[in-house]
């Protein structure tokens, strides 16, 4: 077989990467400010206007996304390190109680020491791929801000004629502040859409003050990974004692947290009443409408995955309801264990014995007293759900987990995904893979088909037979790149598929993964699904996440999947049984 798939191939990407390992191999703090010119000369995707003297307003909310908040607040340091035992051996020590920050768009325990420093825990190289472009672009348009803010008239203004009301500008004040900058008015209300409360403080220490952020990689073994990811699964171990996992077989799933136990478990169902009086009292208009034309049939939409979205915001306004379908969830064999003092990705073990057939989601095909509950009933297999990883974490986790349990079942993969020929929402299964981290191409059979989806997608398109690119970080992508892989019919542009194939290749096969090789796993004596939903578009300009949230639309391709997944695993616990 000829290869025809290009290899990275991009210089520009690669120069940047080896300059920024190269610069965090030293022992003291790095200024981000010294990698812009690399991270210019990519031309990111996410960052088409890194060179433009106006802000690049999606690329900077992008950013703050996936950012601790607080890193607007004058920070100056940025910690990485694998464990709270890494940043102790470091000089800091007792991390841990420092006040905990969140990305509103990433997951990732983050801890900030209420002054200038701020410390993320990181499971992997990829989450160095993907803070330090972060940290970058965040620098350029900082900059950008403050050279476009720090104006003598707009220093004045915003000292003396500002009257913004609960820490925000006022619409008048926008336009004000806009036209002594120079530039677009839809750039400061998109920045406020992020700060809110905390603009104008965060805006006058732009305009005041040239801002600097520098980084310290604190330990970047591959030992230290492998450390971290042996303390996570040790959590998960003391947290199901009753579990004797070395005895028991498994299913793999990389999904979200949510999913599978809203499908699995029927609380959503048991409150519909108290979800729906919630929603009718609420103050969106919007949900108000879509419940009321579900329950009159006016629009296809599922009214399971409506109660789903709907228990999410339930749970914020009533915070001790989520006690509630905890009790639940365990009554049905459902254990959720997070992660402790190592990077943040919570697991789920699931016993399938311990399901109730009168609780599952009735698009699951289980109804109490068939078959199919009588096999779940006498199974010893568990499933195993994982909060989906960023990149070569999911090699480390999965090669953790196989390395622990009797058997492995299935590996199915749920996770979000760039399309370059489809929309936002789709569903893409590819049956090929590109890995960016060693090179290879993986052909596979992939366990699902449009078929298999189809039925419970209302919204988006299914396509299967598809190529997928697994890319080394968002930000490290740029149309050069993508049009190269796009002409060899590659439309699938992700982060995890190629490391969980290395991690299957050594699972199935007696040594390490290759490089830069077409492998096939189609012998794998295992079924392996994997399913992307479409969360971006980056051929359309500024279509990414970072300008566009899928929230209730993503709800759609999200379980029409993971049903599929499901259906899945009871397909090959059905075929053991017969």
């Amino acid at each position: 077989m000829d290869r025809t798939v290009p290899t990275s191939g991009n210089n520009d990407i690669n120069l940047y990467i080896r300059t920024y390992y190269s610069l965090l191999r030293s022992s003291r703090e790095v200024p981000i400010r010294s990698l812009i010119e690399a991270h210019t000369r990519v031309r990111s995707a996410l960052h088409v206007g890194s060179s433009n003297l106006e802000p690049d307003v999606s690329a900077l909310v992008y950013s703050l996304l996936r950012l601790p908040d607080v890193l607007a607040d004058d920070i100056n340091l940025v910690l990485l390190g694998q464990s709270e035992w890494v940043f102790a051996q470091h000089g800091y020590p007792g991390v841990e109680a420092w006040q905990a920050v969140n990305a509103p768009a990433r997951r990732r325990r983050s801890y900030w020491d209420g002054n200038r420093t701020l410390a993320l825990f990181i499971a992997s190289r990829s989450d160095i791929d993907d803070i330090i472009p972060k940290l970058t672009a965040y620098q350029i348009e900082l900059d950008k801000l403050h050279l476009l803010l720090h104006k003598p008239e707009i220093n004045a203004y915003l000292n003396t004629k500002v009257l913004a009301r609960d820490g925000k500008f006022l619409p008048e004040e926008v336009d004000r502040i806009s036209g002594f900058a120079g530039i677009d008015p839809d750039i400061l209300t998109r920045i406020q859409s992020i700060w809110q409360g905390k603009t104008v403080e965060r805006i006058r220490r732009i305009a005041q003050k040239n801002c600097a952020v520098s980084v310290r990689l604190l330990a970047g073994s591959f030992v230290e990974y492998k450390r971290a990811t042996r303390r996570w699964w040790e959590q998960i171990r003391e947290d199901c004692p009753h579990i004797p996992f070395y005895d028991r077989p498994i299913y793999f799933v990389s999904s979200n947290t949510h999913s599978l136990p809203n499908l699995l478990s029927g609380h959503a169902q048991d409150i519909e009443q108290e979800l729906g009086d919630f929603i009718r009292q609420g103050d969106d208009p919007l949900l108000k409408q879509e419940y009321d034309d579900i329950l009159k049939q006016n629009v296809p939409s599922s009214l399971d995955n409506f109660l789903y979205y709907s228990l999410k915001k339930y749970e914020t306004a009533h915070r001790s309801s989520r006690n509630d379908r905890l009790q639940k969830e365990k009554q049905v064999g459902i254990h959720r264990i997070p992660s402790q003092h190592v990077f943040d990705l919570e697991a789920q073990v699931i016993e399938l014995s311990k399901l109730a057939p009168d609780c599952l989601d009735h698009r699951l095909g289980v109804t109490p007293g068939d078959k199919h509950g009588e096999v779940l009933a006498k199974t010893d297999a568990l499933i195993i759900n994982i909060d989906y990883p960023l990149g070569m974490a999911a090699y480390q986790i999965l090669s953790e987990i196989g390395r622990n349990i009797a058997e492995i079942r299935g590996i199915f993969i749920m996770g979000k995904a760039a399309t370059l020929n489809g929309r936002v929402g789709d569903v893409m299964i590819p049956s090929v893979v590109h890995d960016e981290h060693s090179d290879n191409t993986y052909l596979f059979n992939n366990c699902f088909s449009a078929l298999d989806v189809e039925p419970y997608i209302v919204y988006g398109t299914v396509l299967d037979n598809q190529k997928a690119i697994t890319a080394p970080g968002t930000f490290l992508q740029n149309h050069e790149y993508m049009s190269v892989f796009y002409n060899e019919g590659y439309t699938d542009l992700e982060m995890e598929a190629g490391p969980y194939l290395s991690c299957i290749y050594e699972i199935v096969r007696p040594k390490r993964y290759p490089q830069n090789e077409i492998v096939t796993l189609h012998h794998a004596p295992f079924p392996i699904g994997i399913l992307h939903y479409a969360s971006d578009t980056p051929f359309s300009k500024g279509m990414n996440l970072g300008s566009k949230n899928l929230s209730y639309e993503g709800m759609d391709p999200t379980y029409a999947t993971m049903i599929a997944i499901f259906k899945a695993i009871l397909k090959e616990e059905i075929k053991r049984a017969s």
